[in-house]
């Protein structure tokens, strides 16, 4: 039987299944990539950005379809969908645009003579992406990476696989030459083999903090360099002189984003004492008027989580955490109707020691912390193994800045739910990841930066 297939989580019935390549098909898949770069690196940066416009225009033309892809391959409300698909657009229309001028030479200043830095591709690249964005994921290392003349092959992950197909497709129908950019149908075991294979030249990854240090590991082994994006706990801390009607909007909702089931979710929300009872009450006020349904449905508000499993993943996550002393305000169930639906749940009281006080929670959870003051906030907002992204929500933007500074993360985000932006870098510090993706530093990751320099023989170095 086929481990990768699409199971619908609003019904739980599988639509559509597709068979594990062969040792032969990945070896082709391979030879093809690591062929394509040979000539592939040797294209203008003119011929290259005409590719990704052409890729973001047939995303685009098709956003409502790839949308509804998204809902049915792992959950994702239609809009939501519609969002994504339009971001990772937007995406490969900037690097087509800014990829010539992040390439560049860069001249570096030197007493004798000339030098410059000189931005090459290194060859095959290895994708290994996760289910929660099925496009955004993709686009992420695809656009920067065949823009600056590497191939790509993405090992998607296994209950999107229609999303990984037609992706692939969309590159072929924008004109991208054989191994350019290809898709393969392999499941997770496989994925060692593949780094270490020596066409593969650099490896990224996003996925879970264990899946990190597996993947790490074996790119040193081989002396490949590596990205990482990986989990992340996202302090939302909420300063006293807050709105505090639109912090809790901006916290509650940006909590069910995706079901809950994104890295950058806020998925801590750290408040001060005095204004806590009031902020509790009124984002369970909040939770109660929630429409579940089915994500299709443009009513819904929150959808299905990704599969049965991490329903009940997340289930027993709340419940042992409510085991040790946690108070469950709201929700904490699944739903009874047929798919992977979970009740939106509010956890306050959660102590150090307590498993929602250290482990990351992929689902519709509001965790939400009493604090004294902020410097006991920004101790709490950096007690944990992640450093992904933050909020600090406030009025006077001086201050919150001042606190952001203090947050050990990638990224803090003022008055907004941590976000995503073609022009802004993405990625994290400590046990989330290492790396950079979007922005120019996204370019930068897996390329080689020689240095060229003119001078004369007996200059003095």
């Amino acid at each position: 039987m086929s481990t990768i297939k699409t199971v619908n989580p609003a019904t739980n019935q599988v639509e559509k299944e597709y068979a594990v390549m062969t040792d032969q098909q990945i070896e082709t898949i391979l030879t093809d990539a690591d062929k394509a770069f040979q000539s592939w690196r040797k294209t203008s940066f003119a011929q290259r950005a005409q590719l990704l416009h052409r890729v973001a225009e047939i995303l685009r033309e098709r956003k409502s379809e790839l949308g509804k892809l998204c809902s049915i391959e792992m959950g994702k409300l239609h809009r939501e969908g519609i969002g994504e698909v339009e971001l990772s657009a937007d995406i490969f229309d900037y690097y087509a645009n800014n990829g010539a001028k992040f390439l560049a030479d860069s001249p570096l200043d030197t007493p004798q003579g000339k030098a410059f830095l000189s931005y090459q591709p290194i060859g095959v690249l290895l994708s290994v992406q996760p289910w929660n964005f099925p496009f955004y994921q993709i686009t992420r290392s695809a656009a920067p990476n065949i823009m600056a003349g590497n191939t790509v092959v993405l090992k998607h992950a296994s209950n999107v696989p229609q999303a990984a197909e037609i992706m692939e497709k969309i590159f072929t129908e924008a004109g991208a030459p054989k191994g350019v950019y290809t898709n393969l149908f392999v499941p997770g075991a496989k994925v060692s083999e593949l780094v270490a294979d020596p066409r593969v030249k650099g490896a990224a990854l996003t996925g879970s903090e264990p899946a990190g240090a597996s993947f790490a590991s074996m790119a040193g082994k081989f002396v490949k360099k590596s990205t990482l994006e990986l989990g992340g706990s996202d302090a939302f801390i909420v300063m006293p002189d807050a709105d505090l009607d639109k912090a809790v909007e901006t916290a509650a909702f940006g909590r069910l984003w995706n079901a809950g089931q994104v890295c950058v979710s806020p998925k801590r929300i750290i408040v001060p004492e005095s204004i806590a009872d009031k902020f509790i009450e009124k984002a369970k006020a909040v939770y109660e008027q929630v429409v579940v349904g089915d994500p299709l449905d443009p009513k819904t508000q929150l959808a299905p989580l990704s599969s049965e499993k991490a329903v009940q993943d997340v289930i027993k996550q709340v419940e042992t955490t409510v085991s040790q002393g946690a108070k469950l305000v709201l929700g904490g169930k699944r739903i009874n109707r047929p798919g992977a639906f979970m009740e939106p749940t509010i956890l306050t009281g959660i102590k150090k020691g307590m498993l929602a006080y250290s482990d990351e929670i992929f689902g519709p959870v509001l965790a939400i912390y009493a604090v004294k003051d902020i410097d006991e906030a920004v101790e709490l907002a950096n007690d944990t193994e992640f450093g992904l992204g933050g909020t600090v929500f406030g009025t006077d933007t001086d201050k919150a800045v001042e606190v952001a500074r203090r947050i050990d993360t990638g990224m803090v985000y003022i008055n907004h739910v941590t976000g995503i932006a073609p022009e802004l870098p993405f990625g994290g510090t400590k046990k989330s990841g290492y790396g950079r993706e979007q922005s120019p530093a996204g370019i930068y990751e897996f390329v080689n930066a020689k240095l060229i320099r003119v001078t004369t023989p007996d200059a003095a170095y």
